[in-house]
């Protein structure tokens, strides 16, 4: 086990956005050192371990074990730490002086997946390539061997810090389905499940199909897929739909609403009498004949929903019949709210995992919670009700941001950029959503207040400004690892946008933020890529929980319609984050 020296740090470390740090050269200072900076040292309380770059990538991560083709993985070398100084200097000898003010860890983008849903439209893939994934059968044993590692783990690599929270940062479920969510909730706080729906016995998917465009695993018979390697596995459908176990987190988790916990497919508005009918029917989609046919109903998805049935009625390749299902049915975001207060799904708490106990009556989806003595999240909802991909912000979320950042501030500016001292006691704030700044311009009206403003996310970008006790805007959606800084008009109005992959498509990552105050006038956000426990390679005859996990990363890294700038650069993996002090 690789052991992070608690104490040194690499004297001149700052060298800016190049600079990457030995493995063992972060760390705070000892737990029960006094501290200057920020806040005076909270009491005293077992929230400290032995700080260890094991289980993150800061020790390994997975990388393939050959030039070309289809490719199993193994493990390769772990991601430096890359000190990105945009926003402030980073000071010789910090880690002598700072402290661990929070540790959270941030999962994002799990889209939990019935994958035999009769609303799918896997045969647009080759245009749209999250509509069908080879590991789509295995998104249950991935997660769940994700919280396994976050369980192992159990606090941050760099200060030791015991995770203080856990945040989703939304797309839990990748169709808004009630039984994906119900296994979504489940594997989070625990319990027993069987990720099947329709027939119990027999599965009715597109990858027992025969078609040419899917990865038909128990067939010898000759497809897309297998040309490009795939292997064949039998009894592959049976261990996929077994019942299976999770643990459950260990930490305290939150929630955060995204749009495929909204929409359908999250492409397409909810409400449409005839795709609502669909979902529990038994008629499963059928294969356009043509690429003319799959362009029209990937259009009408996007711009006229109400169009696709009558697209699909007129396609070449008639409908499937499958066994219906009423777990199937799309839930509403009042019941996505009012299914965290299940107590089924209590876990590690909170009751509500954030949620406001009248939030399943008022609809609202944001939050703020405690992450640490001193450290506040804020949740938010950026998904737009009117449907579609990309998201904004209501009037009403806006302004109660605004309130609540005031609240916590002793100082800010105003609209006029006027400081405004007050006599509040001072907070730092993490805010979190699904969308990102950039993905959050979709001003179309909310359908239950539509005269209700909109606001986008270069409006909630120039707001956070205001704020010098903002330190980090963290987002998934785009599936991609990205690190932004936004400076702000003076040095302590900057603060970061970190932006994590999801944990359906290759890497697969999570990402652990420690929050630590240097004691120099800078505070340092210490934002480390995981990956879940399963192993990065076993034999294929290993159809266990955990052999499944390790081949649902092993599907995705080899999915033909991979994005590999979901990877981001090393700037985006494992960094240190400065940014000035607000008391300084």
């Amino acid at each position: 086990m690789t052991t992070v020296n608690r104490r040194k740090f690499l004297a001149g470390a700052g060298a800016g956005l190049g600079g990457a740090l030995t493995l063992n050269a972060l760390g705070a200072a000892a737990p029960g050192r006094a501290a200057g900076g920020f806040w005076a040292p909270a009491a005293a309380r077992a929230d400290a371990l032995a700080g260890s770059t094991a289980g993150t990538t800061l020790e390994a991560v997975a990388v393939p074990a050959g030039p070309r083709g289809y490719q199993r993985l193994t493990a390769g070398p772990g991601y430096p730490v890359v000190v990105r100084t945009e926003l402030a200097p980073a000071r010789a000898a910090r880690a002598d002086r700072r402290r661990a003010l929070a540790s959270l860890v941030q999962m994002t983008d799990m889209h939990i997946l019935d994958a035999q849903s009769p609303v799918r439209v896997e045969f647009v893939h080759p245009l749209i390539g999250s509509a069908s994934r080879p590991q789509d059968l295995l998104t249950t044993q991935g997660l769940t061997s994700l919280v396994g590692r976050i369980n192992a783990l159990a606090g941050g690599p760099h200060s030791g810090r015991r995770f203080d929270a856990v945040v989703t940062t939304g797309d839990n479920t990748d169709n808004h389905e009630h039984v994906e969510l119900d296994w979504y909730l489940t594997a989070l706080s625990g319990g027993r499940f069987t990720p099947n729906t329709g027939d119990p016995h027999r599965y009715e998917g597109t990858q027992d199909s025969g078609f040419d465009l899917y990865w038909n695993p128990e067939s010898r018979h000759t497809d897309s897929f297998k040309r490009a390697g795939f292997p064949v596995l039998d009894g592959y459908f049976d261990a996929a739909l077994a019942p299976m176990s999770s643990p459950g987190l260990s930490v305290p988790w939150f929630a955060v609403f995204g749009n495929h916990d909204d929409s359908v497919i999250g492409t397409a508005p909810s409400g449409i009498p005839p795709i609502t009918d669909l979902y529990t029917g038994n008629l499963k989609l059928g294969a356009p004949g043509s690429a003319a046919e799959a362009e029209q109903l990937q259009r009408a998805l996007r711009t006229d929903p109400a169009a696709v049935p009558g697209i699909v009625g007129r396609m070449t390749d008639p409908a499937r019949i499958v066994t219906p299902d009423a777990r199937r049915a799309p839930f509403t975001p009042r019941q996505f709210l009012a299914a965290h207060f299940d107590p089924r799904h209590l876990g590690p708490g909170p009751h509500g995992h954030g949620f406001a106990a009248d939030a399943p009556e008022t609809g609202i989806g944001y939050y703020s919670f405690e992450i640490a003595p001193g450290v506040v999240g804020i949740s938010m909802d950026s998904t737009n009700r009117g449907g579609f991909v990309d998201g904004s912000f209501g009037e009403a979320q806006f302004r109660w941001i605004e309130r609540t950042l005031a609240a916590g501030s002793s100082r800010y500016f105003d609209g006029d950029g006027r400081e405004v001292r007050t006599g509040a006691d001072d907070t730092l704030f993490i805010l979190f959503s699904h969308h990102t700044s950039d993905t959050t311009g979709l001003l179309i009206p909310d359908p239950e207040n539509p005269a209700e403003p909109r606001h986008s996310g270069a409006e909630l970008v120039d707001l956070l400004h205001r704020f010098p006790n903002v330190c980090a805007w963290v987002n998934g959606h785009t599936h991609a690892n990205r690190v932004t800084p936004h400076p702000g008009p003076t040095a302590r109005q900057g603060f970061w946008e970190v932006n994590t992959a999801s944990h359906i498509d290759f890497p697969q990552y999570a990402r652990v933020i420690e929050v630590v105050d240097n004691a120099d006038g800078t505070l340092s956000l210490l934002a480390t890529l995981i990956e879940s426990d399963a192993p990065y390679q076993l034999p294929y005859d290993d159809l266990s929980p955990l052999g499944l996990a390790s081949l649902y990363r092993e599907l995705s890294y080899n999915d033909v319609n991979k994005d590999p700038d979901n990877m981001g650069g090393p700037a985006d993996h494992n960094v240190e984050l400065l940014l000035a002090s607000p008391s300084a």
